[in-house]
């Protein structure tokens, strides 16, 4: 299992629509160790296959936490939420966009169908935190953040943040 680099707004794949699986294979299962590997290094309880760079239909989640002894890996493979109901607002963070949390309106209660790391059709509810989780995860798959989601003044605030930041990273570099 390899630690993988988390790309981090504005990176062009973050805004790219993941293509579906269709090889269900050991390339894959790595893939998916890596992904696991990487959301409990950051830590996280979710991680997009496009967050590392790879624009393929995958998410894994855990909502156990990095420090949990027994893990509860979720594999979802060419997630598809099919209907949502209910609505609640509550904040959200991600590894990609750094130093932002907000709030952000979200189904409540939501039906999932996917695939398992074998390929095997899978279909399920979720609800409240972990339904959160998976909307989240899913957005990215079709090259959303959550900062879509929030306040146009929040997203441009941000962006000029964003900005800042990336032009002092490069004049450190330049002067190191």
């Amino acid at each position: 299992m390899t630690i993988r680099k988390i790309l981090a707004y504005p990176h062009p794949i973050l805004r790219q629509q993941a293509e579906p699986v269709t090889i269900f294979d050991d390339e894959l299962k790595t893939l998916v160790a890596d992904m696991a590997e990487t959301m409990y290094d950051a830590p996280g309880v979710g991680l997009a296959a496009n967050q590392i760079g790879v624009t393929k239909q995958i998410v894994v989640i855990d909502l156990t936490g990095s420090d949990a002894e027994e893990k509860d890996l979720i594999i979802l493979i060419n997630p598809k939420i099919t209907k949502g109901e209910g609505s609640d607002v509550d904040e959200e963070g991600c590894l990609s966009v750094l130093d932002l949390n907000a709030k952000v309106k979200r189904f409540t209660k939501i039906w999932v169908e996917a695939q398992d790391i074998d390929g095997k059709p899978m279909a399920f509810e979720a609800e409240d935190y972990y339904a959160r989780v998976i909307q989240h995860e899913v957005d990215h798959l079709h090259g959303h953040l959550f900062i879509d989601w929030i306040s146009s003044l929040k997203r441009s605030l941000y962006k000029k943040k964003r900005k800042k930041q990336l032009q002092a990273e490069q004049q450190h570099k330049a002067s190191a």
